[in-house]
């Protein structure tokens, strides 16, 4: 198995895996019935995770940016990014994989930019 088809297999997986875990938290409970922010104890380390979850999402964005020329896209995906997060940015990872020729090395997805 070569790194590209490696690389679609991870960050497919955690499209997948987020997308079962998100419905299955929202069959659970509700994203509007969440108390976390309300309620001690858990509710420092909600913010806590918030803010990494976030930082993360910018740290990736820049890379983002740096791939996207058009700021209409830029626009969109930080959208994107910023509402749905890790499966979002499956989703960037795994649409750049696919643009990648067989015999083009990773070394394109991460520093070329799109045209």
């Amino acid at each position: 198995m070569n790194d590209r088809s490696m690389l679609i297999y991870l960050f497919g997986g955690i499209l997948i895996v987020m997308l079962g875990v998100t419905s299955w938290a929202s069959s659970v409970q509700p994203v509007w019935q969440w108390t976390g922010l309300k309620q001690a104890p858990n509710h420092a380390w909600t913010i806590a995770t918030l803010f990494d979850a976030y930082f993360g999402f910018i740290t990736f964005y820049v890379w983002v940016i740096y791939k996207e020329r058009k700021g209409v896209n830029r626009v969109l995906w930080f959208i994107g990014i910023m509402a749905f997060g890790n499966m979002a940015m499956s989703i960037f990872v795994l649409k750049e994989l696919y643009k990648l020729n067989d015999e083009e090395s990773l070394q394109q997805l991460l520093v070329r930019p799109n045209e």
